[in-house]
């Protein structure tokens, strides 16, 4: 880990922090491909901002015009209060750190870290103390003399690190930095980059594919989707409260269980109807989302996330009615928790074109629709004793449930569910 503590703003007389703001931005290709349509987003001075969403969905080709790799094609594009539309990429104060991390392989670290200071002709006094400073804040001070074939993955993402942070720049842009790395070291570099982006307090755009990453990293995350913002929020904000099922499907691993429902009104209470089974709503759930009282007698879809779900054996104190039964088909043991996957007789799952989205986009070869019962996945505490083949009774947190139109994708909360913008 970095020794960054009483380091703040540990590289001395930068060129200070800048806000960005994509004033309806797109980016439209020759054929008319609309890579990018209308953004709206102002990144605060400082703010660690993450981009995410599937492959293709435009995130890079934004960060690329922040860039000045790509040519804006409509809208207005500012770096604190200049606008950069046709700035070249050298002159917008900026520092890129890419998915490969591009280091000269016959330079040292040393020299790698140092190569556009030297570019830029500052006194090698200069150069010596700044690439100093990055090398003792990123841990590279006995490495400088070595050649990046001697390093690790982390080690040389770091020097990329380093690299960018020697420039002093107004904003950071990263592009899938830790693509590359394996799965340990992808938690470890995470942690790192997001302490060093508060200790240097540099504005940050960071583009992945990974929302495990956007969430855990971002201070506001941005989830696009065809080119378009879907909604710009705070992690826990995009987790409890996602303004349509694409954006409730994509963040939260594992993802969203869907399933068609309809909400019924049995005993003067409300409940959620799925093929022979029902899940009874208290007056909890239907107070953060009075809307749903309108859609009695129609139909829904209905969103269970799998930290939600638990052997009822487990959750004894849950009612009766607020219980689902199925079939286990798989029983995945993680050791802290367990991943179980069931069958629920008579209950479907949803197939939107959203759905059918995130699954193509999770490698899912069920996103074709298909007949059968709905398979749930619940996460369950580690002393379950459920088995595969075995009937399971599964308590259901209705307090967390989902719920969103089925002709508009959007969810259901306030007493106007059109009220509640595709962005914010």
């Amino acid at each position: 880990m970095l020794a960054l503590a009483g380091q703040r703003r540990g590289i001395e007389g930068g060129n200070g922090l800048a806000a960005v703001t994509f004033d309806r931005i797109s980016k439209i290709y020759d054929d008319g491909t609309r890579a990018v349509n209308a953004i709206e987003l102002e990144i605060v001075d400082g703010e660690f901002m993450v981009l995410v969403g599937p492959s293709g969905c435009g995130k890079t080709t934004a960060l690329r015009m922040v860039a000045g790799l790509e040519e804006i094609s409509e809208g207005v594009l500012r770096i604190g209060e200049r606008v950069v539309n046709h700035v070249p990429s050298r002159d917008r104060d900026i520092a890129m750190v890419f998915q490969s991390y591009a280091l000269y392989p016959h330079l040292s670290v040393y020299d790698n870290i140092a190569f556009g200071l030297k570019l830029k002709k500052l006194p090698k006094a200069e150069i010596e103390r700044r690439v100093a400073d990055a090398a003792r804040i990123l841990g590279l001070d006995e490495y400088l003399k070595r050649k990046p074939r001697a390093l690790s993955g982390g080690q040389r993402q770091r020097v990329a690190m380093g690299r960018a942070i020697v420039r002093e720049p107004a904003a950071f842009l990263m592009d899938e930095p830790l693509s590359n790395l394996d799965a340990k070291l992808r938690v470890q570099m995470r942690a790192e980059i997001s302490t060093l982006q508060r200790d240097l307090g540099v504005t940050t755009i960071y583009v992945t594919h990974d929302q495990v990453e956007a969430m855990t990293m971002g201070d506001r995350v941005a989830v696009m989707r065809k080119g378009e913002l879907q909604q710009v929020d705070d992690p826990q904000t995009l987790y409890d409260h996602p303004v349509n099922l694409f954006v409730g499907g994509f963040i939260g691993s594992p993802a969203m269980n869907m399933i068609e429902a309809k909400v019924e009104r049995e005993n003067g209470r409300l409940a959620a109807q799925m093929g022979d089974q029902k899940i009874a709503l208290g007056e909890e759930t239907l107070s953060a989302r009075p809307a749903l009282k309108a859609y009695e007698g129609r139909p829904v879809i209905l969103g269970i996330r799998p930290e939600d779900l638990e052997d009822a054996v487990l959750a004894q104190d849950t009612p009766a009615d607020q219980r689902l039964t199925g079939k286990v088909e798989l029983r995945e043991a993680l050791g802290a928790e367990l991943m179980a996957h069931f069958s629920v007789p008579g209950a479907r799952p949803a197939f939107t074109e959203d759905v059918r989205e995130l699954a193509r986009d999770a490698g899912d070869d069920r996103a074709a629709e298909t007949e059968g019962n709905a398979l749930l996945v619940g996460r369950f505490g580690a002393r379950s004793r459920i088995r595969e083949g075995e009937a399971v009774e599964v308590a259901v947190d209705t307090r967390a449930l989902h719920f969103f139109d089925p002709e508009t994708s959007l969810g259901i909360y306030d007493e106007d569910p059109q009220g509640k913008g595709a962005t914010t």
